[in-house]
């Protein structure tokens, strides 16, 4: 087990550890489409890679009706195994809809031999998917 101290120091030193290894400007919370968002999700279970409509449920639904529309072509020719949730329900009850990539191996922020591989995939799935987000923006925010 690992004290809060630990823990925060952890992850501290994985997220500036990515920033070095893959120094890139990603998109993340500057969409320009309000409450849609790129996230980065690791933690002592799992990772993954995110797109998240978080607005009014009025523009999730707007949002996410074009998002399906567009559904096999992310799945074709982007990210074959994305998975399109709805109604995700985050660990403090908030629900949104999402649209997500999972990295199958079982991984630990609290274990330094992952990291890489996380490194890894988040870096190669989150510029498929911000690349599949810039050639289809017009389509989501039309």
């Amino acid at each position: 087990m690992f004290s809060k101290e630990e823990s925060r120091l952890l992850r501290q030193e994985f997220w500036t550890s990515f920033g070095k290894s893959f120094p890139k400007k990603w998109i993340l919370y500057n969409t320009k489409l309000k409450g849609l968002n790129f996230k980065f999700h690791f933690d002592n279970k799992k990772a993954m890679v995110a797109l998240d409509l978080e607005d009014s449920l009025e523009h999730r639904i707007k949002h996410w009706e074009k998002l399906l529309a567009l559904k096999s072509i992310l799945l074709e020719d982007y990210l074959p195994e994305a998975i399109f949730d709805e109604s995700y329900i985050l660990d403090n009850s908030k629900e949104l809809s999402r649209i997500y990539v999972p990295l199958a191996q079982k991984v630990s922020i609290h274990n330094k031999d992952t990291w890489r591989d996380v490194m890894e995939f988040f870096n190669k799935n989150m510029t498929l998917f911000e690349a599949f987000f810039e050639e289809y923006k017009h389509v989501i925010d039309g």
